[in-house]
């Protein structure tokens, strides 16, 4: 059984989620919270595996409740929610530690999948809005970064898998880019994140382009320069 929390400052919101949830077999609503503050209570009382995280909320928002239950070291995984496609605030979401971003009017069965995928291990982001984010975040890396960290115990192709990783490409892509298995691809995530202590694939994507690892695309630091 998957226990889930719910963080939502609107009591409509919650109350939908908790009917679609309710209604998997699988899933169990463990508590509800109408703001970060309590967000963090309710997770350390009830220990659940996923938290739907409103990125807007009053008193404590989404992104520093998750910031805060990462520093705790809370096993619960983050999915963050919001009706803002392609927000800036999805980059900071990441950067605090969420697994997977998630807009609020995403199909019930997207809903469900999401839970499923993060409490499982997995990351995700939005369809709608994967690469917007990941270009609006590779615009937002300065051009003059300095070199990456020492990243000599990935091997050549575990940088190589790292990089594409980094680009949203998904396994399948990445196995018919590298002329590998799926299989195969899984094993290299694996090891990238084992071998750089990250938690997920998210948090490799944001390591790749802190570290300058993927630089950003030229037409975006064009469009940066001209906002």
């Amino acid at each position: 059984m998957i226990g889930v929390v719910l963080a939502d400052d609107q009591a409509l919101v919650r109350s939908g989620f908790r009917v679609i949830l309710d209604a998997a077999e699988d899933i169990d609503v463990l508590g509800e919270a109408a703001n970060g503050r309590e967000a963090i209570q309710v997770v350390q009382e009830q220990d659940p595996d996923v938290v739907l995280m409103d990125i807007r909320m009053p008193e404590l928002d989404g992104i520093a409740a998750t910031r805060e239950l990462m520093r705790a070291e809370s096993r619960a995984r983050v999915v963050m929610l919001t009706t803002f496609d392609a927000d800036e605030l999805v980059v900071d979401a990441l950067r605090a530690g969420a697994s997977g971003y998630l807009l609020k009017d995403a199909q019930p069965a997207e809903l469900l999948q999401a839970i499923r995928v993060v409490a499982s291990g997995g990351a995700l982001l939005a369809p709608a809005v994967t690469r917007q984010v990941l270009e609006r975040f590779v615009a937002s890396v300065p051009a003059d970064d300095p070199p990456p960290p020492d990243l000599e115990e990935l091997t050549a192709r575990e940088l190589e898998v790292l990089k594409l990783v980094a680009q949203a490409h998904t396994n399948a892509e990445i196995a018919g880019r590298l002329t590998v298995t799926e299989a195969t691809v899984k094993a290299h995530v694996s090891a990238i994140l084992r071998k750089l202590s990250l938690r997920d694939r998210v948090q490799a994507v944001v390591l790749a382009y802190d570290v300058g690892l993927v630089r950003p695309a030229a037409k975006f630091r064009r469009r940066r320069s001209e906002e």
